[in-house]
C-alpha cells in the first residue's frame, strides 16, 4: 500500500479508474486498521505527524498457515524496520534476524526476537525492537505469507537473481515443492516466498539481504507503468492479509517520498555471531555494530539527545533467559 498510494493519487487526479482505485485503497486501509493500544511510542515526547515528521515503520511478516497451529499467536518470520527522512527523501531499511537474542519486555527476559509476536502480537514486537535499537517505532504493518504470494502473482512475477540451486518447501509445507536454479529469472509468488525464507545454505543475515532484494524487486515492478492495471488485484491481495495502526490519511503522507524526486533507499543489516545458550541456538548481536546502527537510525530520524529517555539496555548480560 505504501507503494500504491502515491500512484493512486496521481492517477486518481486524471482518470475515473484512478478515482475508483483511490477509493478502494481507502477502504482496504480502513478495514486493515488495528490499534495496538498506544497513542505514541514511549520514546517520543509527542505524537508524530508523518506529514511533517520523520517516522519509522516496522514491517512484520508472519506465517499464519493452519499447519502451524499457532491459534493466532504466530511467531514473526521476517522483521524489517524502515526509517524515513522527509528532508533527504530517504529510507533506511534494516533487516532484523529472526533469531536475534534480545530482551522482550512482554515476558521480561531475553529470547529470540521472533518469539515476541507469539507472546503479545505486534505491540510486543514493537516494544522488543524499540528496546533493542533505542529508537521509537511509530507504525507497524503486519502481513502474512498469503498476501506476499498474492502480491507477487498479481504482478505476474518479479525479477530476481537466485544465488544458488535450491530445493524448498512451499507455503503448505510440501517438502521439495520449489526447485530453483541459480541466475536471474522471474519468480512467481510461491517461488519468491521460498527464496525469501531459505537459509539452509548460508545464514540469517544473507536471508535478510535476500528479503530486502525481493522487496526492492516488488517496488520496481509495482511502480512500473505497465502495472497500473494490476493495482486492483494488488489491493485485493493485500486487503484481507494486512493489519496496520496507520490510517489512510497518515499513509497518504508518504506520497512525498514517491513524488519529490529520486528516493534513496539504503539497506542495512545487523552483524553478530551464532551462539548457544542452555542448548538453544541464538544469533548474538555484535554490541559495537548495534551501537553504531542505533546512532545511524537516530540520525535518520533526526532525534535530538534531549529526546533520548533513560532506558534499560536490551543486551543487558544479567537478564533472565527463557529455558
Amino acid at each position: 500500500m505504501f507503494i500504491l498510494v502515491p500512484f493512486l493519487i496521481l492517477i486518481g487526479a486524471t482518470t475515473a479508474y484512478g478515482a475508483y482505485l483511490y477509493n478502494k485503497a481507502g477502504e482496504v486501509v480502513s478495514d486493515s486498521y488495528e490499534d495496538v493500544g498506544r497513542e505514541k511510542s514511549e520514546l517520543r515526547a509527542e505524537e508524530v505527524d508523518p506529514n511533517v515528521d520523520n517516522v519509522s515503520v516496522l514491517f512484520i511478516g508472519v506465517d499464519d498457515s493452519e499447519k502451524r497451529n499457532y491459534d493466532g499467536n504466530s511467531r514473526s518470520d521476517a522483521l524489517m524496520l524502515a526509517t524515513l527522512n522527509k528532508d533527504d527523501n530517504s529510507v533506511k531499511l534494516l533487516s532484523i534476524p529472526r533469531d536475534s537474542y534480545v530482551y522482550v519486555p512482554e515476558v521480561g527476559y531475553n529470547t529470540k526476537i521472533n518469539h515476541a509476536h507469539a507472546y503479545g502480537g505486534p505491540r510486543a514486537s514493537i516494544e522488543a525492537v524499540e528496546g533493542m535499537l533505542d529508537i521509537p517505532v511509530d507504525y507497524y504493518v503486519r502481513m502474512d505469507f498469503e498476501a506476499f504470494i498474492d502480491v507477487v502473482d498479481a504482478l505476474n512475477g518479479i525479477n530476481v537473481d537466485v544465488p544458488y540451486e535450491m530445493s524448498e518447501q512451499d507455503s503448505n509445507d510440501k517438502a521439495g515443492a520449489i526447485h530453483l536454479m541459480p541466475g536471474e529469472q522471474t519468480l512467481n509468488g510461491e517461488e519468491a516466498l521460498a527464496l525469501a525464507r531459505t537459509r539452509k545454505q548460508d545464514s540469517d543475515i544473507e536471508r535478510g539481504k535476500r528479503q530486502q532484494e525481493i522487496i526492492q524487486a516488488i517496488i520496481s515492478k509495482a511502480t512500473s507503468l505497465g502495472s497500473i492495471t494490476k493495482f486492483d488485484d494488488l489491493m485485493v491481495a493485500v486487503g484481507d492479509n494486512m493489519r496496520t495502526n496507520m490510517t489512510f490519511n497518515e499513509m497518504k503522507s508518504f506520497i512525498s517520498y514517491g513524488t519529490s524526486g529520486d528516493l534513496n533507499v539504503e539497506t542495512l543489516n545487523l552483524k553478530g555471531y551464532d551462539t548457544r545458550i542452555n542448548g538453544i541456538y541464538y544469533y548474538q548481536l555484535d554490541d559495537t555494530d548495534l551501537a553504531n546502527k542505533r546512532i545511524e537510525l537516530r540520525e535518520q530520524l533526526d532525534l535530538q539527545e534531549s529526546e533520548h529517555p533513560d532506558t534499560e539496555s536490551s543486551t543487558e548480560t544479567g537478564t533472565q533467559t527463557q529455558q
